[in-house]
């Protein structure tokens, strides 16, 4: 039986959701436990990669297994298994051709910054600013970046070729939670690095060191040395994965949830 799982897990411990040689990634823990459940290795496949630093309220991934042990069996037994900081929310059956990867409809990723400088807690799930920012011109900023576009310039460098660059971002939302700043964004797919570069350009015009006409000139350059700015991992959330197409009406009740209540229900 092919089973679809939905983790939330802190990543500030790991090197990003990506099994590596020299270093720990949430997908090689995950397999382990699965290897000790089934009794034989297992590879699983998720939506998409999470870098280090990065943390995640829903991802997702697949993978084949015994329908004896079941929904129930997995949840259970998965959460038994991993440690505390990466916990299974869901455990359903899918159909064969079911893939957490090609299967996406959207993504919903949030970026978290705070001027809760003196919060010692902060550090590894925040990113901290020391200046207020004008929130409608990052508005005016969102509304450049939503559509479809060519996102070369806000991409890795060494991003691979051959990878489309053309990506749509449905919708981008920012609100404002006490003393909180949330940047919500849903789109079809997103670019590595895609989610915390826009974010520290939208963060850098908001502190008023470009402008609105400046970021549409990053944009449309479509180069990869184009946007000097990178804003830090530990902002950013993995919120939801879709495998519906994206619902502009009805995504205020079902996506655009508070990140922080979704944190604390993790």
């Amino acid at each position: 039986m092919r089973y679809k799982v939905t983790v939330a897990y802190d990543g500030h411990r790991y090197a990003g959701f990506q099994k590596q040689m020299n270093a720990n990634g949430i997908q090689s823990v995950i397999e382990r436990a699965l290897e000790k459940i089934m009794k034989q290795p297992v590879s699983i496949t998720a939506s998409g990669r999470t870098d280090a630093g990065v943390h995640a309220l829903g991802q997702v991934f697949h993978f084949d297994g015994p329908e004896t042990i079941g929904t129930r069996g997995f949840y259970q037994a998965l959460n038994t298994l991993l440690p505390k900081d990466i916990r299974i929310k869901k455990v359903e059956f899918a159909d064969d051709d079911f893939h957490a990867r090609f299967s996406v409809q959207y993504k919903h990723y949030d970026y978290i910054i705070t001027n809760e400088r003196d919060n010692p807690f902060v550090e590894h799930y925040k990113a901290v600013i020391w200046q207020n920012l004008d929130l409608e011109l990052m508005r005016q900023g969102s509304k450049v970046l939503e559509g479809q576009h060519d996102f070369t310039s806000f991409c890795n460098a060494q991003i691979d070729p051959r990878k489309p660059r053309v990506k749509t971002i449905f919708k981008i939302d920012i609100l404002e939670q006490g003393k909180d700043i949330v940047i919500s964004y849903f789109g079809n797919g997103f670019l590595r690095y895609q989610v915390r570069m826009m974010s520290a350009a939208l963060m850098a015009l908001g502190s008023h060191k470009i402008t609105v006409k400046q970021l549409e000139e990053i944009l449309e350059a479509k180069d990869k040395h184009a946007c000097r700015f990178n804003a830090p991992a530990q902002g950013l959330y993995l919120v939801k994965v879709g495998y519906k197409p994206f619902d502009f009406k009805g995504q205020n009740s079902d996506n655009n949830e508070a990140s922080l209540a979704k944190i604390e229900e993790v």
